[in-house]
């Protein structure tokens, strides 16, 4: 199994208990909430950057 895969398995995972562990609205805040703060961690070139690749190119 491939790292994507096995990050794709533990995300669905964690969702899924998140579901069944609290509302499912504060999941939904968890699971768009983490990633919107990733992206806004970076710093301003890196968001360019990021924005400039195609998605085929992240796991590079």
């Amino acid at each position: 199994m491939s790292n994507n895969a096995k990050i794709a398995v533990g995300g669905v995972a964690v969702g899924l208990i998140l579901l069944i562990w609290l509302p499912w609205w504060v999941a939904f805040l968890v699971v768009v909430g983490v990633p919107v703060a990733g992206y806004l961690a970076l710093d301003p070139a890196q968001r360019r950057r990021l924005r400039r690749i195609t998605r085929k190119e992240l796991g590079r």
